[in-house]
């Protein structure tokens, strides 16, 4: 037991990655102080209260991102915050409202407070790997990704990609605050993650799958990267627990092709055959051919779960919970 009468808070707590680290942390020994919009809302909430220990050692706090101090009374006493709470969506009315100011302003609402308490010891910041790829210049198949590879909020707001440009602000924001106000600060960039989900309902990046399964390519893209919830749950836990842990760790899979995924798929739905829509050709939609470092997330002990694993992980949770 790692976790010995220390006490983490978890911002977003119901999400698909959130739910993860609430669960590694409670089998770890830790106390959990887990924000929620709405307490009272049993499809967001029964999945952790039903986590082994959490009886004994999960209280959840209604929190909302965009109230100043909203944050003070489940952190007051903390040891460690998580903050993975942002909106994820790619299809939005008022990006501002709806996207950038939850981000940015809700990072910032958390950091404000984590500063106010003095047992607050380290800040891990859920942030993307669409923080890390949106730019104006493509990448080659010989560039890499790594933590020094930030998106371009202008390029961002050009492409109207609202999500990516939220997540930039957002980390930018972070580090900013953190830099001036001496805050212990690590930032997770995961890319498109999949694997079981803890909710009773689909998240935005395991519909991905389902949209697979149904034989649909959703991001009309020949490649795929896709990292496994459980190494990225693991690696927020380790950042927590790794005392020379610092800056940002990029957490992202290896290049995966259409038909490799279809292979894996093929094992539960034989008549499966994924849409090779011809038109990408000439947008030249490949991007994903760039090479990724991910050796400084396997200095915290992380070993990457092969991705015909995750995948037929999250296909057997999806029908267990008849989602397909």
């Amino acid at each position: 037991m790692n976790g010995g009468g220390k006490v983490v808070c978890v911002t977003g707590a119901s999400g698909y990655i959130a739910s993860w680290i609430v669960k590694l942390l409670l089998l770890r020994g830790y106390t959990v102080r887990a924000t929620v919009r709405d307490p009272k809302d049993q499809k967001k909430t029964d999945h952790l209260l039903a986590l082994d220990s959490a009886k004994e050692r999960l209280k959840l706090f209604k929190a909302n991102l965009l109230e100043e101090g909203s944050f003070d009374h489940a952190i007051d006493g903390c040891d460690i915050v998580v903050h993975t709470a942002s909106p994820v969506t790619l299809t939005v009315a008022d990006p501002q409202a709806d996207m950038i100011d939850p981000a940015v302003k809700g990072t910032l609402n958390v950091l404000k407070t984590c500063i106010k308490v003095s047992s607050v010891k380290r800040v891990i910041v859920t942030s993307s790997m669409a923080a890390v790829l949106a730019r104006g210049s493509r990448f080659g198949p010989n560039d890499l990704v790594d933590e020094t590879t930030f998106s371009d909020p202008s390029f961002c707001e050009k492409q109207k990609k609202w999500y990516a440009l939220s997540k930039t602000l957002a980390e930018d924001a972070a580090w900013k605050f953190a830099k001036a106000n001496g805050l212990d600060l690590i930032v997770m960039n995961p890319g498109l993650v999949v694997g079981p989900i803890l909710q009773p309902s689909l998240n935005f990046s395991v519909e991905v799958v389902v949209d697979l399964i149904k034989g649909k390519d959703p991001f009309n893209s020949k490649h795929y990267r896709f990292v496994d919830v459980r190494d990225v749950a693991l690696a927020h836990v380790k950042a927590l627990e790794t005392p020379s842990a610092n800056g940002r760790y990029i957490i992202d899979g290896p290049l995966v092709t259409l038909s490799d995924i279809e292979k894996v798929l093929r094992e539960f739905y034989p008549d499966l055959s994924i849409a090779d829509d011809k038109n990408n050709e000439d947008i030249g939609i490949d991007l994903v051919t760039y090479k990724v470092c991910v050796e400084k997330v396997k200095s915290l002990g992380i070993e990457f779960t092969p991705t015909e694993t995750s995948l037929r992980d999250t296909v057997l949770c999806l029908k267990e919970k008849c989602l397909v």
